[in-house]
């Protein structure tokens, strides 16, 4: 086998497009060619054994050039490039990001006035990628014949990374700078995790994702679910089990899947995809980073965590809300992406939303909200027995931080949205007060969680509800915006 020869696809001319949805089908067709041509010649080398040839397509990049300082509509925090120079980006799964190429597409062509050019990167798709949406070919990393990464290209850790987020080397050797905020390639493996711990398609994603840290919140999502769906009004669609179980009707049986996966997720859809994703992420700092890190690539409009938690206080009943404006972090998985000293700020629109939801489902409102919402710090640790410890230490640390709260995945999440500019907020409920002796044992909260589940995850929908109300540009404000920022949202 000689390395160095490439079996390419046939060439497809780079074009020039002032309109974004042409662009977004050119995008396309290039994409399914490559995919196409490695799919095929994958079963191909099964088939014939023949691997005297190595085989190579690349990912479709869009690139726009600019040479003027003209200004721009800077009312938007995103849609336009920092200045003059060539910006690009690898694209994967135009079908999936259709919507969101299209927006993004136009708001350049609006801004600069100049066209796009779709073409070919040079960046090759790695062959799982590529086979990933093709349920008939399965790409192991060993066949018993050959060995895959001698024959064709595997994911490649140079550009499966956070650095344009992170804002590490995020220039080319020839200067071109990045539009968007992942490569092809980091978007196409957090698709395949996504697969894999939610046991749900990336494609059944809403703009709207709600974390929790409890079970118990599924029954009364699917609860909900189908009340809306029994709703000619209500503008949803369908609702999505985990093991991609889809039902259009209130009373439709909902297949139960043999083997749930790590995080199990719940999609209420809508057409446009402005309904809600229910993520329970479990327990612990490490699943939400896991979870955040890869629902990231998708976009989402906002996400918001509303699970439970240790109130600090001993003025906090059982089944109080805590709604976070400031973070205590010390859950440790985000220090080497995120230093602890860069401060999460809560985000008004966030803020005033999940405010208004309480005050929505529990017909209380201004001074009497106080009754059963705090507002302050809540801070994210990393060990689930930490009352254990000598108490002199974390008490301490706790009280001077003026934390009413104390949980094991809140900071995770909001951190990971301010690094990944997705809008993100936190509203939890009280389940234990450990520090007062209110602890979290059998049959001590079991009137709690069948009282406060389901006015809780109602004010986490109303919270939703209100976000997608609002303009996109209002969400996605320059709160989240480094000074270098992609153009791409």
């Amino acid at each position: 086998m000689t390395d160095h020869i490439f079996q390419l696809p046939p060439d497809m001319a780079t074009k020039r497009f002032s309109n974004a949805t042409d662009a977004v089908d050119y995008l396309d067709r290039l994409y399914q060619a490559s995919v196409a041509f490695l799919t095929d010649q994958f079963s191909n080398v099964l088939t014939t054994g023949d691997t005297d040839q190595r085989y190579r397509a690349f990912y479709p990049e869009v690139r726009i050039t600019t040479t003027s300082y003209a200004s721009i509509d800077s009312r938007l925090s995103f849609g336009h490039v920092a200045g003059p120079g060539s910006y690009a980006t690898t694209v994967t799964r135009p079908d999936l990001f259709r919507n969101y190429l299209i927006q993004q597409i136009d708001l350049l062509l609006d801004n600069h006035k100049v066209d796009v050019s779709v073409g070919y990167s040079d960046t090759p798709i790695p062959l799982h990628f590529a086979v990933a949406n093709d349920a008939r070919v399965n790409a192991p990393e060993t066949t018993t014949e050959f060995i895959l990464r001698d024959v064709f290209d595997v994911p490649d850790l140079a550009t499966t990374n956070d650095n344009i987020v992170n804002a590490r080397g995020t220039a080319e050797a020839d200067g071109t700078l990045p539009l968007a905020p992942f490569t092809a390639q980091r978007v196409d493996y957090s698709l395949a995790r996504l697969s894999h711990y939610t046991a749900t398609d990336p494609a059944h994603f809403q703009n709207h994702i709600l974390f929790t840290n409890y079970q118990f919140y599924v029954q009364e999502f699917e609860n909900y679910a189908r009340q809306q769906l029994a709703d000619p009004n209500s503008g949803y669609t369908s609702f999505v089990a985990t093991g991609n179980a889809e039902i259009s009707h209130a009373d439709a049986d909902l297949p139960i899947s043999d083997k749930m996966p790590q995080m199990p997720t719940y999609h209420l859809k809508r057409a446009d995809d402005s309904g809600i994703t229910l993520v329970n992420i479990g327990v612990g700092p490490s699943n939400a980073k896991t979870a955040t890190d890869h629902i990231a690539v998708l976009r989402p409009h906002a996400w918001l965590m509303v699970g439970h938690c240790a109130g600090l206080r001993n003025s906090q009943q059982l089944g109080d809300f805590v709604l976070a404006h400031a973070y205590l972090r010390e859950d440790h998985v985000l220090d080497d992406d995120l230093p602890v000293w860069v401060p999460i700020p809560a985000l008004a629109e966030i803020q005033t939303s999940l405010e208004q939801a309480v005050a929505d489902v529990t017909k209380l409102k201004g001074y009497d909200l106080k009754r059963v919402m705090r507002t302050g710090t809540v801070a994210t640790i990393d060990n689930r027995n930490w009352e254990l410890r000598d108490q002199s230490g974390p008490v301490k640390r706790l009280s001077q931080s003026r934390s009413i709260a104390l949980d094991m995945e809140s900071a995770t999440i909001a951190a990971n949205g301010y690094r990944f500019r997705v809008p993100y907020g936190t509203l939890l409920c009280v389940s234990d007060k450990p520090l007062h002796g209110e602890l979290k044992l059998p049959g001590m909260a079991t009137d709690f969680y069948k009282t406060q589940v389901a006015s809780h995850l109602q004010i986490g929908i109303r919270a939703m509800e209100l976000l997608r109300d609002m303009p996109l540009e209002r969400i996605h404000s320059r709160k989240l915006r480094s000074f270098d920022e992609t153009a791409f949202l």
